[in-house]
């Protein structure tokens, strides 16, 4: 299971962290200067939840349970990009802040989806 942390650990963990960071200042920004609190606790949950999820992989009982942390974390890329769409489509972020945020999510979704593709083709 060691390789399989090599694999990710630096790049994906600490994007995952930058990331969330930014997500939180992003959440912050939203509800104070936008007075926008709903979808925004969604942006917060989804964007935060990338790392948390790679942070539970490190510890994980098994090869499928770590492959299983590393989908859920793509997963939730997958939804914190469309929730930065929604926002950006309903003027609470603006373009460029759209563009930087989801340039970020893109990047870490392309490094799980490549991840979880060696997994898979490892165990078969």
């Amino acid at each position: 299971m060691e390789n399989d942390h090599s694999k990710y650990d630096e790049t994906a963990k600490g994007k995952s962290k930058r990331f969330a960071v930014r997500i939180v200042k992003a959440f912050q920004y939203l509800c104070e200067e936008k007075k926008e609190y709903v979808l925004s606790k969604q942006l917060l949950r989804s964007g935060t939840s990338i790392g948390a999820n790679l942070a539970e992989a490190e510890t994980a009982i098994s090869r499928s349970d770590f492959q299983a942390k590393i989908y859920i974390a793509l997963k939730e890329c997958s939804e914190t990009l469309y929730w930065l769409e929604l926002l950006r489509d309903t003027d609470y972020l603006t373009q460029a802040m759209f563009q930087s945020l989801n340039c970020d999510c893109e990047e870490l979704k392309k490094i799980l989806s490549a991840t979880t593709k060696t997994l898979k083709e490892h165990r078969e």
